[in-house]
């Protein structure tokens, strides 16, 4: 493995654990991170978002099937194909009931889709979600919470779950970061914060049947009142995310 590919990092707080674990970032995907044919807009936020640990704790290898669950902008689409290589395969995911809402979010997708090989466009409803089988891993980052947004039915978040876990292989990863509401809030600021209660998070997921693996505390902020919009100019961009591996059974 070459030298300037790998990065030691304080990537995971392993559970059961009583101290910090150190993991490397893979040359596939520091390779990725470094690609400079990524949108300057999207590498200016590396500093911030730690892409190359977030995967790298996600275990995402060159040939995977994965899925970036909500997808945003691409920006987390654009890194997984270049980590996956062309031997593997990233589906990215916009719920058609976000295309609805606002046009950019496919048009978002469609670019972005267009720029990569081994990408593929899914944008069915969220609510009936069909995903392919035999993933090797699924990501959502700061997207979780949506889920809970009043227009979704109460059970999504469940069904949701459930059909992760059926598509992936035994085995399987799914990486839940997203923005932390206040202990003990379960799932009262969704809708109005748009964060989440990790303990909600948990709860929801291991009752699909996964089992949480590790919880990294790479995103945290302390310093962040959980009190305010995660849009809200004055934390927007350092709100306190946390960081939820979970693995599917063999």
């Amino acid at each position: 493995m070459a030298r300037k590919y790998v990065v030691s990092v304080l990537a995971v707080l392993a559970l059961g654990a009583g101290g910090a674990a150190f993991a490397q970032v893979p040359a596939n995907i520091a390779k990725a991170v470094a690609d400079p044919s990524r949108p300057a807009e999207q590498s200016a936020r590396d500093a911030a978002r730690h892409p190359g640990e977030v995967l790298a704790l996600a275990g995402v290898k060159t040939g995977d099937t994965v899925v970036d669950f909500i997808m945003g902008g691409g920006y987390f689409t654009r890194i997984l194909s270049g980590a996956v290589g062309p031997k593997g395969t990233v589906y990215a995911y916009q719920p058609a009931e976000f295309i609805k809402f606002k046009a950019k979010y496919g048009e978002d997708q469609a670019s972005t889709v267009a720029a990569l090989p081994n990408a593929k466009a899914l944008n069915g409803p969220m609510v009936g979600l069909d995903l392919p089988d035999n993933l090797d891993v699924v990501i959502t980052v700061q997207n979780y919470h949506d889920m809970h947004l009043k227009p979704f039915p109460a059970d999504t978040a469940a069904k949701v779950d459930a059909e992760i876990f059926k598509s992936l292989k035994p085995g399987g990863v799914f990486l839940v970061v997203d923005h932390a509401a206040a202990a003990g809030s379960g799932l009262a600021a969704p809708d109005t914060l748009h964060r989440i209660d990790v303990e909600a998070v948990k709860k929801e997921v291991e009752a699909a049947g996964f089992k949480l693996e590790a919880q990294s505390p790479l995103l945290a902020n302390a310093t962040d009142p959980h009190t305010a919009s995660v849009f809200d100019p004055a934390i927007r961009g350092k709100t306190d995310q946390f960081i939820l591996k979970f693995r599917k059974p063999s």
